[in-house]
């Protein structure tokens, strides 16, 4: 079963209500579950309730129930059954369904009766984007005359009687699958140039001499068992081109690493197919992309089906260039490969997105949850395809030499650098605009887009949005999050307000400003998550990337090309990571060669926990307690 059929136990808590140890065995009456019982649950992590998702819930599995524990506690829903096991089964179904995106499951009277074992259950695409470690999954039997996802009251109660009882499982994600023609990244160091010179004359002979089915399982770096050392090199190829790859590699010596900001591009960036070569061959990346597609819901099955046609045996049925398409995929995207850069072990200290990619940086800093977003830009593509059709337009000129242009709605809808403007508005007054440019000299060029963003055009879209926005949970950034749309670090009063975020679809982007504010705060490494290099070249005209003091680094080509060229283009970024002295999880990042979804699973394991390496599993981020 895919992963977005999964639920997946992410912590696991015994408490003795006794002050018993939790390993002991103890006799006595089952725990009542009582308000304060559920007060104890919401804090059981070491968490408190504010740092929740806002869509948390309590299942609360008991023999006996408190006449005080109402459907409510603290603001979060609280459901009651009869037994921990009905418990974990109800909260697997509202989870799957979308009504929930944490559950907490106590089960009382588990596994002793005076204890309380509280399980920590999520959507399991999700948790393994998020880094979670997977204690598990689910196991949920098919019972006859079970309720659906919408699961009426009445119905669960039939659906309670039966005894059939959840089991956690091992999970299966993808396995093993070594490719001797692929591309992969080889990484060294030494302590001093000649320490770096002597690893690289021991290396180049071993790959020469390799069989190409054993290149792949190399280790990513030598030497292997110690601390990578101050003077690093890096070289991406094939097995019949290793030799001369690491004869060739250029040793970088690192001090202090830059820190790494993420920026995420928006409309505009998008092509056919982008990013597709990493889907189903780097499991981070492809649970991300699952997890926000199966929270598009059905639209989410066809933005995938689009995406990956071949061309031949199926063509999209919505080009990539409608907003439809567009938006959706670009979010996916940005935000899967955002999660396989934290997946790497980097841990970004900055975020800035473009347009559409501010939605995708407001995730990664806190300001809102990933289905949230989801929805949010579900209205957002909802209500711009209600908009007549329009168009936006690179010119390379200033805002202000372009001000004199501008006509009926056409608006300025970008600052991206010195003398890199765009422009919006509907088709007709545009296509005026862009005839006079020409005419008087400007260079000018159509973006792909079939929405006017940015413009007065988007007005009535941004007022239905902002009456959509309003039920949303937004929390002040706790990440530092640099946005378009004040040209600076985005404050909490700005953060807070849905009409902020509304009018995304109708101001200017100011990126340039925002750029200059980043780039004051300290010399950085920007690293692009996103297609087509867009955002890359705007940050290569900075004063700060063209004098050295900071960096960018796109994870994708410039332009569409082959699967290969993904994972080559991804493991470059990797590369430079390494070489600026940023220290990688070298398991994830081997897993881009070595891994595939479409891998037969690995055997049965003795428990629930494995690595992927043995063809299952498990995220690199520790618990607060299991």
């Amino acid at each position: 079963m895919p992963l977005t059929e999964h639920t997946a136990v992410v912590r696991r808590l015994v408490v003795s209500t006794k002050g018993a140890p939790a390993g002991e065995a103890g006799r006595g009456e089952p725990v009542t579950a009582t308000a304060a019982a559920v007060s104890a649950v919401l804090r059981a992590f070491g968490r408190s309730p504010e740092d929740l998702p806002a869509r948390t819930a309590v299942f609360v599995g008991a023999a006996r129930t408190a006449a005080g524990l109402g459907a409510e506690h603290e603001g979060f829903p609280v459901h009651t059954a009869s037994s921990p096991g009905r418990a974990l089964r109800r909260a697997h179904r509202e989870l799957l369904a979308k009504n929930v995106d944490l559950a907490l499951v106590a089960g009382f009277g588990e596994p002793r009766s005076e204890a309380v074992t509280v399980h920590a259950v999520r959507r399991a695409a999700e948790a393994v984007a998020d880094g979670d470690r997977v204690l598990g999954v689910l196991d949920i039997p098919d019972l006859p005359g079970a309720p659906d996802a919408s699961g009426a009251t009445e119905a669960l109660d039939t659906f309670d009687t039966f005894a059939d009882e959840p089991v956690v499982r091992p999970l299966r994600h993808g396995g093993r699958s070594t490719d001797p023609g692929g591309v992969r990244l080889l990484l060294w160091s030494g302590r001093d140039e000649a320490d770096e010179a002597r690893v690289r004359g021991e290396l180049r002979p071993m790959v020469d001499r390799l069989f190409p089915e054993a290149f792949p399982v190399l280790p990513t770096a030598v030497p292997c068992g110690q601390e990578p050392g101050p003077v690093r090199a890096a070289a991406v190829t094939t097995a019949d081109r290793a030799a001369r790859a690491v004869l060739g590699a250029k040793a970088v010596a690192t001090g202090r690493p830059r820190p790494v900001a993420l920026l995420f591009p928006g409309q505009g960036s998008q092509h056919t197919a982008m990013a597709a070569g990493l889907y189903g061959r780097e499991p981070v990346f492809t649970a991300a992309m699952d997890a926000v597609l199966d929270l598009f819901g059905e639209d989410g099955e066809d933005v995938r089906a689009d995406w990956l046609a071949d061309g031949t045996t199926r063509t999209p049925g919505i080009d990539i260039d409608d907003v439809r398409r567009a938006q959706p995929l670009l979010f996916a995207v940005d935000y899967a490969l955002g999660r396989t850069v934290l997946a790497w072990g980097v841990r970004p200290t900055a975020f800035l997105g473009h347009s559409a990619g501010e939605l995708v940086a407001a995730v990664f800093t806190g300001v809102v949850s990933l289905p949230d977003a989801v929805g949010m830009m579900r209205e957002r593509v909802r209500y711009a395809v209600e908009i007549p059709p329009g168009g936006m337009l690179a010119v390379a000129a200033s805002e202000e030499e372009l001000r004199p242009y501008l006509r009926g709605d056409v608006a300025i809808a970008a600052v991206n650098a010195g003398r890199q403007t765009m422009l919006a508005g509907s088709c007709a007054p545009l296509d005026e605009v862009a005839a006079r440019l020409r005419a008087d000299g400007h260079t000018v060029v159509a973006v792909p887009a079939t929405s006017p963003f940015h413009c007065p055009a988007m007005a009535p879209a941004s007022e239905a949005v902002e009456r959509a926005y309003r039920g949303v949970r937004l929390r002040p950034p706790a990440l530092p999050l640099y946005s378009g749309y004040t040209g600076g670090p985005l404050g909490p009063d700005d953060a807070l307000r849905p009409d902020f975020w509304a009018r995304q679809l109708t101001d200017t982007v100011y990126f340039r400003p925002a750029l200059d504010e980043l780039l004051a705060a300290d010399d950085m490494l920007l690293v692009e998550a996103g297609p087509r290099q867009t955002l890359t070249a705007f940050a290569r005209r900075h004063q700060a990337v063209r004098l050295k003091a900071s960096a960018v680094v796109p994870m994708l080509p410039a332009r569409p090309g082959g699967p290969e060229e993904d994972r080559r283009s991804v493991l470059t970024a990797a590369a430079r990571l390494w070489e600026e002295g940023h220290s990688l999880d070298l398991d994830a990042v081997s897993r881009l060669w070595n891994w595939s979804a479409d891998a037969p699973p690995a055997p049965e394991g003795p428990g629930p926990e494995a690595s992927a390496a043995d063809g299952r599993f498990e995220g690199r981020r520790p618990l607060t307690a299991v």
